[in-house]
């Protein structure tokens, strides 16, 4: 999962609510990531399709008794909207459906979490996608029903597409109709990093060296190498950027060369950027991370910056030639005291050549067009 952080959304457009009305719509996207929360995969894909087809964005439901709407859908831009179900379950979402939805036969669902599969039975899809960005069989504490469900919607799914090579390598032993599309870049935003922006103040009064991280703060991040790093390195300034989930802040390592900046906005996050003298991702090497495909190793590289990062599968084998890739703390303070001596002129080209083979724009376009192909 992740480029990660909060997105600030344009107030006027925000608290632009539609009411109860029943709409028509294209496209149905049913997500466990909340639209407001994290500015990552599903937004940068469903914003696109939105220039040609109107689409709902299902966020996993909410309830709250005090509140008497049957769910808050906001208008994101005119053809997305994004609904918020006040309702106790996901089952129960499909009592409300009608208040939203006018048409039950939809050209396109598009799934990215398989606990939705019960409202497949409330729609005719012509089309069914699931875009998938996580093996869910290797979550920490993985629950049965969500991997039963998944099977479901395999069965279900005209097309998988999936965001690491490793995990289409998975899913295409399963399905017959598998694309993989790696998370891409808006290399235009996180270039802002090479201009002349501002440096925001909680993170321009750290001393540099300053090796930074900004994504989301849980099981994958490995705790103890930070800590350990941090102890041979104490001149050097250890930066985690993101919300912290899944874990307890009291599990945090400490150090005086230690800190954590909190959840930042995507319009926020190439100024935080132009501070780093190192990007870094010190993800923990296990199941649960086998099969991630980061988002933030090309927006590293949008900006420039020298990365270090463990050896997570897809990175090592496709980026290995222009990341620092290490295993233990020995090595991850070996790497970034030769960064900070290392003419890093030929980060350019090869950084270069990764960049010129993607973007956001041609992964949808070529989405597109598959789904057109494969079209019912």
């Amino acid at each position: 999962m992740d480029s990660n952080l909060t997105v600030k959304i344009n107030p006027h457009v925000e608290t632009a609510l539609l009411g109860d009305q029943a709409q028509q719509y294209d496209m149905i996207v049913f997500s466990n990531i909340e639209w407001q929360c994290v500015y990552q995969r599903p937004q940068h894909i469903v914003n696109r399709m939105a220039e040609t087809m109107k689409i709902l964005y299902i966020e996993e439901p909410s309830y709250n008794s005090k509140i008497k709407k049957a769910g808050n859908l906001t208008v994101i831009k005119e053809r997305l909207h994004v609904l918020k179900p006040n309702v106790g379950s996901i089952e129960s979402i499909a009592e409300i459906l009608p208040l939203y939805i006018k048409n039950t036969h939809i050209p396109m669902g598009w799934f990215y979490d398989p606990a939705f599969c019960p409202l497949l039975e409330s729609f005719q899809f012509d089309t069914i996608v699931y875009d998938c960005m996580n093996e869910l069989s290797t979550v920490k504490n993985a629950d049965k029903q969500l991997i039963d469900q998944e099977k479901y919607l395999m069965a279900n799914a005209d097309i998988v597409f999936t965001n690491g090579e490793s995990l289409y390598e998975l899913k295409k032993q399963i399905h017959n109709n598998v694309h993989y599309f790696p998370s891409s870049v808006d290399e235009r935003h996180f270039s802002k990093a090479l201009q002349n922006i501002s440096i925001p103040a909680d993170i321009g009064d750290i001393p540099s060296t300053i090796a930074g991280f900004y994504g989301t703060i849980d099981d994958r991040i490995d705790l103890n190498l930070l800590k350990q790093t941090a102890q041979k390195l104490p001149d050097v300034s250890f930066v985690m950027i993101g919300p912290v989930r899944k874990i307890e802040e009291s599990t945090l390592p400490q150090a005086s060369n230690i800190y954590y900046l909190g959840a930042k906005c995507y319009d926020e996050l190439p100024h935080y950027l132009k501070a780093f003298d190192i990007a870094m991702m010190p993800f923990v090497l296990n199941d649960t991370t086998k099969y991630i495909n980061p988002a933030k190793t090309l927006e590293y590289m949008a900006a420039r910056k020298p990365i270090i990062s463990t050896k997570i599968v897809d990175i090592a084998r496709n980026c290995n030639n222009c990341i620092n890739l290490i295993e233990t703390a020995d090595e991850f303070a070996t790497a970034i005291q030769d960064l900070a001596n290392k003419d890093l002129k030929n980060l350019e080209s090869d950084y270069r050549k990764v960049l010129d083979t993607t973007s956001w724009d041609t992964t949808v376009n070529q989405m597109k067009s598959i789904i057109k192909f494969f079209a019912k």
